[in-house]
């Protein structure tokens, strides 16, 4: 029954705002109900700039108003129908969006949001100074939709399509969210070195998020040009740009339906604060914004996630359901024979100005080998990983991977080779669950896009990921995490869950930076048979480990570094007995 209802959510939604449409509400409740429609549809995108990138922006107001004189002023002045000129508008915002983000978003820190406030005012002015726009007075007359020869009107009509369109952009939102472009959204606010990693092109994931949030702003702003019948600079400007982001921030800026509860609380109190507020304190003027800010500060204090998120901890999601027992396997990559050269390291280096940190490093590994890099603290081990993932670009020397040269490449074209790696401190999405966060590990084995898992069309792909991510899950003895939240997870779970997640790569050559740190005795065990078995498999492995009964138990060959240079290496039993290396770990050969 619960599935059922599940199912229907969405045609029950739209029955409630079809049936609301109809109470005898009065006229100015309809009215603020379409305000809050408008600004909840500018608050759904900044909900995944804001919430889901960590992409704060103060100039969502500025395409509103693109999306708006757009519309106005090819309406007025072309004769062309309010349907064709949104298409016009989407198609300017775009545009204007994708030159933005192609100009700010490789910015970090503080500069983006001054960036953001930068052209939000450079757009608020030159809206205001055209004479084509009307500058300051604006274009007035616009007309009103009408569909089917019914004119929506400013009441009830407009209200039924303005809410329509909301809970459309919602269920899109929700959809692309959890889907495969969808996690690797949400894994660029934690940092974008786990996501480019796994494949992700992090800039691209960025600037289509950029433009969805910037479309949906533009959206808004069609809607309320042909609603208010006029357009002028005023509801476009910086000021405006804040709003939107305190309106989301105090819904929940991490919730889809915090935008809309944020809008709502927000328009509600603002109107109410503007009658009471003068009465209490006899005189006139803008005391909200006041009250506004105290709010902003106090939620900030003891609210940071937003109103929203107390509803999410009363009623956590669901588990997911299972269902892709009988979804078809992912393809598999071709694995090169055993004692073929797999990676063949040639005297590396890394400097950081005058320091080097690696120094002309070399070894090989090849097909089917275990191989352990060892040595004392600051040796030099992490620092040579990032170099042979592309984490770090080389300073001198080459990186052969299946015979092409990557030195050089980014990290996600080296993973797309069939490189993968886990961290020496755990990289993960701590409100994503364990199946969600291994998942994240296949992204380069599926193909659909955004567009598609906006529309759910994705659906017969995502099952094969779940089931790939459970299949991995299982195979290190975590199948029964799969709905665990990430964040719970004690250290040791979450390096398996980590191992996982590089397995869904399906590799070639497996990089893994400490992965028995936090793990118990038994764990261990289950680590070096899971280890063994990938071995047996074809797969290759680097390992990184300060557990030399684990190293010495499943590695073929030991790699020995210290103070950056490469020290010795050799066999188990060989490396066991050179004084070099007794040397380096306890300060005497002896």
């Amino acid at each position: 029954m619960p599935n059922f209802l599940h199912a229907l959510r969405w045609p029950l939604l739209a029955a409630a705002i079809l049936a609301l449409a109809w109470l005898p509400l009065p006229d100015y409740w309809i009215t603020q109900l379409n305000y809050i429609g408008l600004y909840s549809l500018t608050g759904l995108g900044l909900v995944l700039l804001t919430g889901v990138a960590g992409l704060t922006s103060f100039g969502q107001a500025a395409f509103v108003g693109i999306g708006a004189y757009s519309s106005a002023w090819l309406t007025l002045h072309t004769g062309l129908s309010p349907w064709l000129t949104l298409f016009i508008g989407l198609g300017l915002t775009a545009l204007s969006a994708l030159l933005i983000a192609s100009l700010t978003l490789r910015m970090s820190g503080h500069y983006l949001p001054l960036a953001t406030i930068a052209w939000g005012l450079s757009l608020y002015y030159l809206m205001g100074n055209l004479e084509a726009l009307g500058k300051y007075d604006g274009l007035l007359g616009v007309p009103g939709l009408q569909l089917a020869g019914f004119d929506l009107g400013q009441g009830r009509g407009f209200f039924v399509l303005t809410w329509l369109l909301v809970g459309l952009a919602a269920a899109a939102l929700l959809a692309l969210l959890d889907s495969r472009p969808g996690r690797a959204m949400r894994a660029l606010k934690t940092g974008t070195q786990m996501a480019e990693a796994m494949g992700v092109d992090t800039l691209r994931s960025k600037i289509v998020i950029f433009v969805l949030a910037a479309l949906l702003a533009s959206l808004s702003g069609w809607l309320f040009a042909h609603f208010q019948r006029s357009v002028n600079p005023s509801p476009f400007g910086l000021q405006m740009g804040i709003e939107y982001l305190f309106m989301t921030v105090v819904g929940g800026v991490g919730y889809i339906w915090g935008a809309l509860t944020g809008a709502f609380l927000t328009k509600l109190l603002e109107d109410q604060l503007q009658v009471w507020l003068p009465r209490w304190l006899g005189s006139s003027g803008s005391y909200e914004i006041i009250v506004f800010g105290i709010v902003l500060v106090l939620m900030l204090k003891y609210l940071p996630e937003g109103l929203w998120s107390l509803a999410a901890r009363l009623r956590p999601a669901p588990p997911r359901r299972a269902d892709w027992s009988a979804a078809p396997p992912l393809a598999e990559r071709h694995k090169p024979a055993r004692g073929e050269l797999v990676l063949d390291v040639q005297a590396i280096r890394k400097q950081f100005g005058g320091l080097v940190a690696v120094n002309d490093i070399a070894f090989q590994i090849r097909a089917g080998q275990i191989v352990g890099l060892i040595g004392p603290n600051g040796a030099g081990k992490s620092t040579t990983f990032n170099l042979i993932s592309g984490l770090l670009s080389l300073t001198r020397g080459q990186v052969l991977f299946c015979g092409q040269a990557v030195g050089g490449r980014r990290s996600r074209e080296i993973a797309r080779l069939g490189l993968s790696r886990t961290f020496q401190h755990v990289k993960m999405i701590p409100d994503m669950t364990v199946l969600e966060n291994v998942a994240l590990g296949a992204h380069l084995r599926g193909r659909k896009g955004v567009f598609s898992a906006m529309a759910r069309l994705n659906r017969a792909e995502e099952a094969q990921l779940f089931k790939e991510a459970q299949r991995q899950l299982e195979r290190i003895g975590m199948g029964h995490c799969l709905h665990e939240p990430a964040g719970n997870l004690a250290m040791g779970p979450q390096r398996l869950m980590e191992i996982a997640r590089a397995l869904c790569n399906d590799p070639v050559l497996l990089l893994l930076d400490e992965p028995a740190a936090g793990l118990r005795h038994q764990e261990k065990q289950a680590l070096a048979a899971v280890l063994r078995q990938l071995q047996a498999e074809g797969v290759s492995l680097l390992l990184v480990e300060h557990d030399m009964d684990l190293v010495m138990n499943v590695c073929d060959h030991l790699v020995v570094m210290e103070f950056g240079t490469l020290l010795t290496q050799g066999t188990p039993a060989e490396i066991q007995q050179n004084p070099k290396v007794r040397a380096a770990y306890l300060g005497t050969e002896h």
